[in-house]
Protein backbone atom coordinates (compact mmCIF):
# COMPACT_ATOMS: atom_id res chain seq x y z
CA UNK A 1 0.00 0.00 0.00
CA UNK A 2 1.67 3.52 -0.80
CA UNK A 3 1.99 6.09 1.85
CA UNK A 4 -0.75 8.37 0.58
CA UNK A 5 -3.40 5.67 0.56
CA UNK A 6 -2.69 4.39 4.25
CA UNK A 7 -2.39 7.54 5.52
CA UNK A 8 -5.68 8.34 3.72
CA UNK A 9 -7.24 5.34 4.69
CA UNK A 10 -5.81 5.60 8.32
CA UNK A 11 -7.77 9.25 9.01
CA UNK A 12 -11.30 8.25 7.48
CA UNK A 13 -11.16 4.56 9.49
CA UNK A 14 -8.91 4.57 12.33
CA UNK A 15 -9.67 5.97 15.57
CA UNK A 16 -7.13 6.83 17.42
CA UNK A 17 -6.48 7.38 21.44
CA UNK A 18 -7.99 10.85 22.34
CA UNK A 19 -8.69 11.91 19.43
CA UNK A 20 -12.09 12.92 16.76
CA UNK A 21 -13.30 10.90 14.13
CA UNK A 22 -12.77 11.50 11.46
CA UNK A 23 -8.82 12.99 12.27
CA UNK A 24 -7.87 16.58 11.46
CA UNK A 25 -4.36 15.78 11.80
CA UNK A 26 -2.51 12.54 10.32
CA UNK A 27 -0.36 10.89 12.50
CA UNK A 28 3.29 9.89 11.15
CA UNK A 29 3.55 6.47 9.88
CA UNK A 30 6.26 3.88 11.41
CA UNK A 31 7.50 1.25 9.38
CA UNK A 32 9.52 -0.49 12.08
CA UNK A 33 11.67 0.10 15.15
CA UNK A 34 14.90 -0.77 16.38
CA UNK A 35 17.00 0.09 19.79
CA UNK A 36 15.53 3.15 20.91
CA UNK A 37 14.80 4.38 17.32
CA UNK A 38 11.13 4.82 15.36
CA UNK A 39 12.02 4.44 11.47
CA UNK A 40 8.88 6.28 9.31
CA UNK A 41 7.96 5.22 6.17
CA UNK A 42 9.63 8.23 4.49
CA UNK A 43 12.76 6.46 5.51
CA UNK A 44 13.60 8.95 8.50
CA UNK A 45 14.29 8.06 12.11
CA UNK A 46 12.94 9.25 15.26
CA UNK A 47 14.85 8.85 18.77
CA UNK A 48 11.52 7.65 20.87
CA UNK A 49 11.86 9.41 23.62
CA UNK A 50 8.50 8.13 25.11
CA UNK A 51 9.16 4.30 25.48
CA UNK A 52 5.68 3.92 23.65
CA UNK A 53 3.75 5.34 26.28
CA UNK A 54 5.98 4.08 28.67
CA UNK A 55 6.16 0.65 28.02
CA UNK A 56 9.22 0.09 25.82
CA UNK A 57 12.02 0.11 28.54
CA UNK A 58 14.37 -2.07 26.58
CA UNK A 59 13.70 -0.36 23.57
CA UNK A 60 12.69 -2.03 20.28
CA UNK A 61 13.68 -5.43 18.95
CA UNK A 62 15.63 -6.63 21.83
CA UNK A 63 17.25 -9.83 20.63
CA UNK A 64 16.22 -11.55 24.12
CA UNK A 65 12.81 -10.64 24.01
CA UNK A 66 12.24 -11.57 20.26
CA UNK A 67 13.90 -14.93 21.04
CA UNK A 68 11.15 -15.45 23.93
CA UNK A 69 8.85 -14.49 21.57
CA UNK A 70 9.37 -16.83 18.67
CA UNK A 71 10.36 -19.64 21.24
CA UNK A 72 7.20 -19.09 23.03
CA UNK A 73 5.21 -19.29 19.43
CA UNK A 74 6.49 -22.39 18.40
CA UNK A 75 4.89 -23.70 21.54
CA UNK A 76 1.61 -22.03 21.94
CA UNK A 77 0.24 -18.85 21.28
CA UNK A 78 -2.77 -18.74 23.45
CA UNK A 79 -4.77 -21.05 25.80
CA UNK A 80 -7.79 -20.18 28.01
CA UNK A 81 -6.88 -19.89 31.30
CA UNK A 82 -10.30 -21.28 32.89
CA UNK A 83 -9.21 -24.66 34.21
CA UNK A 84 -6.38 -24.57 32.35
CA UNK A 85 -2.58 -23.43 33.25
CA UNK A 86 1.04 -23.22 31.80
CA UNK A 87 4.90 -22.78 32.86
CA UNK A 88 5.46 -19.01 31.67
CA UNK A 89 2.11 -17.70 33.62
CA UNK A 90 3.70 -19.96 36.97
CA UNK A 91 6.94 -18.85 36.57
CA UNK A 92 5.43 -15.52 36.25
CA UNK A 93 3.87 -15.02 39.09
CA UNK A 94 6.51 -16.48 41.27
CA UNK A 95 8.59 -13.72 39.72
CA UNK A 96 6.30 -11.02 40.85
CA UNK A 97 5.59 -12.15 44.20
CA UNK A 98 9.46 -12.09 44.23
CA UNK A 99 10.30 -8.85 43.49
CA UNK A 100 7.00 -6.80 44.74
CA UNK A 101 6.56 -6.11 48.79
CA UNK A 102 6.09 -8.91 51.16
CA UNK A 103 3.41 -10.51 51.53
CA UNK A 104 1.98 -9.48 48.37
CA UNK A 105 1.27 -12.88 47.47
CA UNK A 106 -1.34 -13.82 44.70
CA UNK A 107 -1.50 -12.70 41.02
CA UNK A 108 -4.72 -12.48 38.85
CA UNK A 109 -3.42 -11.59 35.07
CA UNK A 110 -5.28 -9.39 33.04
CA UNK A 111 -4.76 -8.36 29.42
CA UNK A 112 -3.80 -4.54 29.94
CA UNK A 113 -3.29 -1.79 33.04
CA UNK A 114 -7.27 -0.16 33.07
CA UNK A 115 -8.60 -3.56 33.59
CA UNK A 116 -5.86 -4.64 36.57
CA UNK A 117 -7.19 -1.54 38.33
CA UNK A 118 -10.86 -2.41 37.57
CA UNK A 119 -9.78 -6.12 39.34
CA UNK A 120 -8.36 -4.13 42.03
CA UNK A 121 -11.23 -2.47 43.23
CA UNK A 122 -13.81 -5.54 42.41
CA UNK A 123 -11.50 -7.61 45.06
CA UNK A 124 -11.94 -4.49 47.32
CA UNK A 125 -15.42 -4.17 47.00
CA UNK A 126 -16.05 -7.87 46.78
CA UNK A 127 -14.01 -8.42 50.32
CA UNK A 128 -16.49 -6.06 52.02
CA UNK A 129 -18.99 -7.73 51.19
CA UNK A 130 -17.73 -11.26 51.82
CA UNK A 131 -17.19 -10.14 55.52
CA UNK A 132 -21.26 -8.77 55.72
CA UNK A 133 -20.03 -5.39 55.16
CA UNK A 134 -21.38 -3.92 51.68
CA UNK A 135 -22.03 -0.13 52.87
CA UNK A 136 -17.67 0.14 52.26
CA UNK A 137 -18.11 0.11 48.96
CA UNK A 138 -16.51 3.64 47.76
CA UNK A 139 -12.84 4.62 47.32
CA UNK A 140 -11.44 7.40 48.15
CA UNK A 141 -7.75 9.32 46.70
CA UNK A 142 -6.52 12.49 45.79
CA UNK A 143 -7.35 14.77 42.65
CA UNK A 144 -4.55 15.08 40.13
CA UNK A 145 -4.63 11.12 39.32
CA UNK A 146 -5.36 9.09 36.55
CA UNK A 147 -6.17 5.22 36.67
CA UNK A 148 -7.72 4.15 33.49
CA UNK A 149 -10.24 4.59 30.54
CA UNK A 150 -12.55 1.84 32.17
CA UNK A 151 -15.78 3.06 34.09
CA UNK A 152 -14.28 2.17 37.61
CA UNK A 153 -11.02 3.56 37.14
CA UNK A 154 -12.38 6.53 35.33
CA UNK A 155 -14.17 7.18 39.01
CA UNK A 156 -10.92 7.59 40.53
CA UNK A 157 -9.28 9.86 38.17
CA UNK A 158 -9.53 13.46 38.52
CA UNK A 159 -12.89 14.33 38.34
CA UNK A 160 -12.51 17.94 37.08
CA UNK A 161 -8.79 18.37 35.20
CA UNK A 162 -8.69 14.65 34.28
CA UNK A 163 -10.15 13.35 30.93
CA UNK A 164 -13.09 11.83 32.20
CA UNK A 165 -15.17 14.90 33.40
CA UNK A 166 -17.56 14.33 30.53
CA UNK A 167 -18.76 11.48 32.50
CA UNK A 168 -19.48 13.05 36.03
CA UNK A 169 -23.19 12.28 37.01
CA UNK A 170 -22.93 8.56 35.42
CA UNK A 171 -19.50 7.33 37.16
CA UNK A 172 -19.90 6.42 40.76
CA UNK A 173 -19.58 8.99 43.04
CA UNK A 174 -15.71 8.29 44.56
CA UNK A 175 -14.20 10.35 47.54
CA UNK A 176 -11.35 13.16 46.60
CA UNK A 177 -9.02 14.87 48.73
CA UNK A 178 -6.65 17.19 47.59
CA UNK A 179 -3.97 16.31 45.42
CA UNK A 180 -0.56 16.61 47.15
CA UNK A 181 2.50 18.64 46.81
CA UNK A 182 5.37 17.71 45.94
CA UNK A 183 7.13 18.60 49.25
CA UNK A 184 6.10 16.27 52.48
CA UNK A 185 3.46 18.24 54.70
CA UNK A 186 2.21 17.05 57.98
CA UNK A 187 -0.82 19.59 57.65
CA UNK A 188 -2.03 17.97 54.49
CA UNK A 189 -1.29 14.38 56.17
CA UNK A 190 -4.01 15.49 58.97
CA UNK A 191 -6.67 17.11 56.13
CA UNK A 192 -6.42 13.73 54.60
CA UNK A 193 -6.77 11.86 57.58
CA UNK A 194 -9.97 13.95 58.98
CA UNK A 195 -11.75 13.31 55.21
CA UNK A 196 -10.94 10.11 55.93
CA UNK A 197 -12.38 9.80 59.43
CA UNK A 198 -15.98 11.55 57.83
CA UNK A 199 -16.57 9.04 55.87
CA UNK A 200 -14.67 5.64 56.54
CA UNK A 201 -17.53 3.67 57.76
CA UNK A 202 -18.19 3.91 53.49
CA UNK A 203 -14.90 3.47 52.09
CA UNK A 204 -13.48 -0.05 51.29
CA UNK A 205 -10.13 1.05 49.90
CA UNK A 206 -7.70 4.23 49.46
CA UNK A 207 -6.06 3.68 45.53
CA UNK A 208 -2.94 6.00 44.68
CA UNK A 209 -0.37 6.16 42.00
CA UNK A 210 3.06 6.31 44.07
CA UNK A 211 5.23 8.73 44.30
CA UNK A 212 4.42 9.79 40.81
CA UNK A 213 0.82 10.56 39.72
CA UNK A 214 1.06 9.98 35.76
CA UNK A 215 -0.95 11.23 32.88
CA UNK A 216 -3.27 12.96 35.39
CA UNK A 217 -0.45 15.70 35.62
CA UNK A 218 3.31 14.15 36.09
CA UNK A 219 3.71 15.41 39.47
CA UNK A 220 5.78 13.74 42.43
CA UNK A 221 4.66 13.28 45.86
CA UNK A 222 6.99 12.80 48.92
CA UNK A 223 7.31 9.05 49.42
CA UNK A 224 7.02 9.26 53.20
CA UNK A 225 2.99 9.71 52.52
CA UNK A 226 2.40 6.27 51.41
CA UNK A 227 3.71 5.36 55.06
CA UNK A 228 0.95 7.91 56.25
CA UNK A 229 -1.86 6.31 54.08
CA UNK A 230 -0.26 2.68 55.20
CA UNK A 231 -1.38 3.89 58.73
CA UNK A 232 -4.58 5.61 58.08
CA UNK A 233 -6.10 2.98 56.06
CA UNK A 234 -4.95 0.29 59.03
CA UNK A 235 -6.33 2.62 61.47
CA UNK A 236 -10.01 3.45 59.80
CA UNK A 237 -10.40 -0.38 58.49
CA UNK A 238 -9.87 0.35 54.86
CA UNK A 239 -8.05 -1.59 52.11
CA UNK A 240 -4.81 -0.03 50.12
CA UNK A 241 -4.06 -0.03 46.54
CA UNK A 242 -1.11 1.02 44.88
CA UNK A 243 -1.14 1.72 40.87
CA UNK A 244 2.28 0.88 39.75
CA UNK A 245 1.04 0.37 36.20
CA UNK A 246 3.09 3.69 35.57
CA UNK A 247 6.03 3.50 38.37
CA UNK A 248 6.76 -0.14 38.10
CA UNK A 249 10.01 -1.57 37.13
CA UNK A 250 12.57 1.04 37.31
CA UNK A 251 11.35 4.06 36.16
CA UNK A 252 11.24 5.97 39.83
CA UNK A 253 14.75 4.84 40.54
CA UNK A 254 13.22 1.96 42.72
CA UNK A 255 11.86 -1.48 41.42
CA UNK A 256 8.85 -0.55 42.47
CA UNK A 257 7.48 2.54 43.88
CA UNK A 258 6.24 1.57 47.02
CA UNK A 259 9.62 0.47 47.92
CA UNK A 260 10.78 3.92 48.27
CA UNK A 261 8.70 4.09 51.65
CA UNK A 262 8.93 0.44 52.46
CA UNK A 263 5.12 0.03 52.98
CA UNK A 264 3.00 -2.54 51.37
CA UNK A 265 -0.61 -2.12 49.73
CA UNK A 266 -3.19 -4.89 49.85
CA UNK A 267 -3.21 -4.71 46.32
CA UNK A 268 -0.91 -3.58 43.76
CA UNK A 269 -1.44 -3.31 39.92
CA UNK A 270 1.19 -3.70 37.51
CA UNK A 271 1.05 -2.97 33.69
CA UNK A 272 3.01 -1.34 30.86
CA UNK A 273 6.48 -1.87 31.29
CA UNK A 274 5.92 -5.41 32.74
CA UNK A 275 5.88 -7.21 29.13
CA UNK A 276 8.66 -4.39 28.19
CA UNK A 277 6.29 -3.25 26.01
CA UNK A 278 6.01 -6.04 23.44
CA UNK A 279 2.27 -7.48 24.35
CA UNK A 280 -0.87 -6.20 26.62
CA UNK A 281 -0.80 -7.57 29.82
CA UNK A 282 -1.27 -6.54 33.55
CA UNK A 283 -1.56 -8.14 36.76
CA UNK A 284 -3.22 -7.61 39.59
CA UNK A 285 -1.39 -8.84 43.18
CA UNK A 286 -3.01 -8.82 46.70
CA UNK A 287 -1.89 -9.64 50.28
CA UNK A 288 -3.57 -13.38 52.11
CA UNK A 289 -5.87 -11.30 53.83
CA UNK A 290 -8.06 -10.39 50.89
CA UNK A 291 -7.75 -13.61 49.03
CA UNK A 292 -9.14 -15.25 52.20
CA UNK A 293 -11.84 -12.75 52.76
CA UNK A 294 -13.29 -12.57 49.37
CA UNK A 295 -13.16 -16.63 49.46
CA UNK A 296 -14.82 -17.01 52.87
CA UNK A 297 -17.77 -15.12 50.89
CA UNK A 298 -21.29 -16.06 49.95
CA UNK A 299 -19.43 -16.01 46.60
CA UNK A 300 -16.19 -17.44 47.26
CA UNK A 301 -14.42 -16.72 43.85
CA UNK A 302 -13.52 -13.43 41.77
CA UNK A 303 -15.92 -13.23 39.15
CA UNK A 304 -13.35 -12.27 36.63
CA UNK A 305 -12.05 -13.83 33.91
CA UNK A 306 -10.65 -12.06 30.50
CA UNK A 307 -9.96 -14.38 27.10
CA UNK A 308 -6.64 -13.54 27.47
CA UNK A 309 -5.95 -13.57 30.76
CA UNK A 310 -2.18 -15.24 31.50
CA UNK A 311 -1.70 -15.52 27.89
CA UNK A 312 1.21 -17.68 26.93
CA UNK A 313 3.26 -15.22 24.68
CA UNK A 314 2.67 -12.46 27.25
CA UNK A 315 3.65 -14.36 30.39
CA UNK A 316 6.99 -15.78 27.80
CA UNK A 317 8.27 -12.03 27.17
CA UNK A 318 6.99 -10.51 30.66
CA UNK A 319 9.25 -13.44 32.57
CA UNK A 320 12.43 -12.33 29.41
CA UNK A 321 11.94 -8.74 30.08
CA UNK A 322 11.96 -8.85 34.01
CA UNK A 323 14.59 -11.41 33.64
CA UNK A 324 16.39 -9.05 31.37
CA UNK A 325 15.83 -5.92 33.95
CA UNK A 326 16.94 -7.71 37.10
CA UNK A 327 20.46 -8.95 35.46
CA UNK A 328 21.14 -5.25 34.39
CA UNK A 329 22.09 -2.64 36.25
CA UNK A 330 19.02 -0.66 35.51
CA UNK A 331 19.51 1.26 38.28
CA UNK A 332 22.64 3.23 37.18
CA UNK A 333 20.92 3.50 34.08
CA UNK A 334 18.26 5.31 35.72
CA UNK A 335 20.50 7.49 37.38
CA UNK A 336 22.25 8.10 34.41
CA UNK A 337 19.32 9.16 32.53
CA UNK A 338 18.14 10.95 35.47
CA UNK A 339 21.43 13.43 35.52
CA UNK A 340 21.24 13.70 31.70
CA UNK A 341 17.17 15.08 31.87
CA UNK A 342 18.05 17.24 35.16
CA UNK A 343 21.17 19.01 32.92
CA UNK A 344 19.36 18.86 29.09
CA UNK A 345 16.01 20.27 30.91
CA UNK A 346 17.54 23.00 32.77
CA UNK A 347 17.44 25.12 29.99
CA UNK A 348 13.64 25.02 29.88
CA UNK A 349 13.42 27.74 32.55
CA UNK A 350 14.38 30.31 30.77
CA UNK A 351 11.80 29.50 27.85
CA UNK A 352 8.87 31.98 27.79
CA UNK A 353 5.50 30.21 29.82
CA UNK A 354 7.54 27.54 31.24
CA UNK A 355 6.15 27.53 34.74
CA UNK A 356 8.48 24.51 36.36
CA UNK A 357 10.94 21.80 35.17
CA UNK A 358 11.00 18.83 37.16
CA UNK A 359 13.11 15.24 36.69
CA UNK A 360 12.54 12.20 38.91
CA UNK A 361 13.98 8.62 37.91
CA UNK A 362 13.67 8.11 33.85
CA UNK A 363 11.62 10.63 34.24
CA UNK A 364 11.57 14.61 33.03
CA UNK A 365 8.68 16.63 32.90
CA UNK A 366 8.63 20.49 31.02
CA UNK A 367 5.28 22.02 32.41
CA UNK A 368 3.84 25.38 30.77
CA UNK A 369 1.50 27.81 32.48
CA UNK A 370 -1.11 27.47 29.01
CA UNK A 371 -1.74 24.38 27.09
CA UNK A 372 0.81 22.98 24.50
CA UNK A 373 0.02 23.47 21.07
CA UNK A 374 0.23 20.10 19.97
CA UNK A 375 1.01 20.13 16.61
CA UNK A 376 3.56 22.78 16.84
CA UNK A 377 5.57 21.00 19.51
CA UNK A 378 5.68 17.76 17.85
CA UNK A 379 6.54 19.54 14.95
CA UNK A 380 9.61 21.19 16.58
CA UNK A 381 10.54 17.66 18.53
CA UNK A 382 10.03 15.61 14.82
CA UNK A 383 12.15 18.70 13.39
CA UNK A 384 14.90 17.45 15.76
CA UNK A 385 14.69 13.52 15.25
CA UNK A 386 12.46 12.69 18.26
CA UNK A 387 9.31 11.75 19.31
CA UNK A 388 7.61 13.33 21.88
CA UNK A 389 3.63 12.99 22.93
CA UNK A 390 3.13 16.24 25.01
CA UNK A 391 -0.59 16.76 26.71
CA UNK A 392 -2.29 19.49 28.74
CA UNK A 393 0.08 21.77 29.76
CA UNK A 394 3.52 19.53 29.76
CA UNK A 395 5.85 18.68 27.13
CA UNK A 396 7.71 15.51 29.14
CA UNK A 397 9.65 12.45 28.27
CA UNK A 398 9.99 8.74 29.49
CA UNK A 399 12.63 7.43 27.95
CA UNK A 400 13.97 3.72 27.67
CA UNK A 401 16.40 2.59 30.07
CA UNK A 402 18.96 2.05 26.67
CA UNK A 403 18.89 5.00 25.78
CA UNK A 404 22.53 6.60 25.11
CA UNK A 405 24.11 10.23 26.46
CA UNK A 406 23.75 11.31 22.83
CA UNK A 407 20.75 9.78 22.32
CA UNK A 408 19.43 11.60 25.64
CA UNK A 409 20.94 15.02 24.76
CA UNK A 410 18.87 14.88 21.71
CA UNK A 411 15.56 14.03 23.62
CA UNK A 412 16.17 17.38 25.99
CA UNK A 413 17.10 19.53 23.39
CA UNK A 414 13.80 18.39 21.68
CA UNK A 415 11.48 18.97 24.25
CA UNK A 416 13.02 22.56 25.21
CA UNK A 417 12.27 23.26 21.45
CA UNK A 418 9.02 21.91 21.86
CA UNK A 419 8.49 24.15 24.85
CA UNK A 420 9.34 26.99 23.06
CA UNK A 421 7.37 26.18 20.20
CA UNK A 422 4.19 25.49 22.18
Amino acid sequence: MDLETLVELDRSLVWHPYGPMPATQSPLVVESASGVRLRLADGSELVDGMSSWWAAIHGYRHPVLDAAVQDQLGRMSHVMFGGLTHEPAVRLARTLVDITPDPLRHVFFCDSGSVAVEVAIKMCLQYWRSLGRPSKHRLMTWRGGYHGDTFHPMSVTDPEGGMHALWRGILPSQLFAPAPSAAYDASYVASFADLLAEHASTVAAIIVEPVVQGAGGMRFHAPELLRDLRALADEHDVLLIFDEIATGFGRTGSLFAADQAGVTPDVMCVGKALTGGYLSMGATLCVPRVASGISRGETPVLAHGPTFMANPLSSAVANASIDLLLASDWSSSVKRISSGLASGLAPAWDVPGVSDVRVLGAIGVVQLDHEVNVPAATKAAVERGVWLRPFRDLIYTMPPYITDDTDLAAITSAVVAAATAA
